[in-house]
């Protein structure tokens, strides 16, 4: 009896860290001003810890920074090894998008309220969400999944590719390099997550109420070294959003929505450039050439 029990405790082991494993393969982070952002499949995840005692008191405070308001549910998730109280909220954006979020108000080892954030759009996963929690709370989310807040390279997918140090974080994962091209990008469990997830980008685009879409056609492309299709968008701003950007020369943004299998990693990615940024010869700005081409 006692060999069966430590060969199943063996195997529940191994199942636990092939599922870390993967989970940090696809996970990126950057900490920045006691927040911490990361983001995995299409998720977008924060962390904050808070001076104040997981208390009645405590906790009044951190719900009223968090917006949580008095009548909104707050269940203990009995499933996690931590004092916790559990909220979830959902905002239409469209009849059709749905962001859903979920906050876990976690008592830390250090007894005060750590604060993790998920944000998604049409889907909620609490086992995922539990797999992203524990390694949190725990500090062993591995350091080479940690972004410096000043680029020189970014980890893309699995190639380390040179920036120099004129492109800034706007988020994780997300680059924006003036003059030269702004892209977003998430590592997915699966190629279908995905294309739902670029899907639901270029649907927000289109509902956005400061400009339009004037154009939208499937092209060839090559990402990454992988044959494959992008969506090509041309948007155009109007009302005040265009005034201001006129003012420094820009008045369209050429957008390409890709979803991939790149290196055995399942990639969403949205590119971006404005009509007056460095465009080169093959019809795309400097950043966007570092992962992309047209085909002709």
């Amino acid at each position: 009896m006692k060999n069966i029990l430590s060969t199943l405790l063996f195997f529940v082991f191994v199942i636990s860290f092939a599922q870390n494993d993967s989970i940090f393969n696809r996970l990126q982070a950057i900490s920045n001003n006691g927040l911490t952002f990361y983001n995995i499949d299409g998720y977008t995840i924060t962390s904050e810890t808070l001076n104040y005692p997981f208390s009645e008191k405590g906790l009044k405070k951190v719900y009223r920074k968090y917006s949580i308001k008095k009548d909104e549910k707050k269940t203990k998730d009995e499933q996690l090894p931590f004092n916790n109280y559990y909220v979830t909220n959902d905002k239409e954006i469209t009849e059709k998008l749905v962001q859903n979020s979920s906050y876990y108000f976690i008592e830390n080892q250090d007894k005060r309220i750590t604060i993790i954030q998920f944000s998604s759009i049409n889907k909620s996963d609490k086992e995922f969400e539990h797999s992203i929690v524990k390694p949190i709370i725990e500090n062993t989310i591995p350091k080479e999944n940690y972004a410096s807040m000043t680029i020189d390279s970014i980890n893309f997918a699995g190639r380390k590719i040179k920036l120099g140090t004129s492109c800034n974080w706007t988020n994780v994962n997300t680059v924006q390099c003036p003059y030269y091209g702004e892209m977003n990008w998430s590592v997915h469990k699966d190629l279908e997550d995905a294309k739902n997830t670029v899907e639901q980008q270029f649907a927000i685009t289109k509902s956005r109420k400061n400009g339009k879409v004037i154009s939208e056609e499937m092209v060839d492309i090559e990402f990454e070294g992988t044959e494959t299709k992008a969506k090509k968008v041309i948007y155009d701003f109007t009302g005040m959003t265009s005034v201001l950007a006129s003012m420094s020369g820009g008045k369209t943004l050429t957008i390409y929505y890709v979803a991939t299998e790149v290196r055995g990693n399942y990639v969403s990615c949205v590119l971006s450039f404005w009509n007056n940024d460095t465009i080169r010869e093959n019809g795309l700005a400097p950043l966007l050439e570092k992962v992309m081409k047209l085909k002709k």
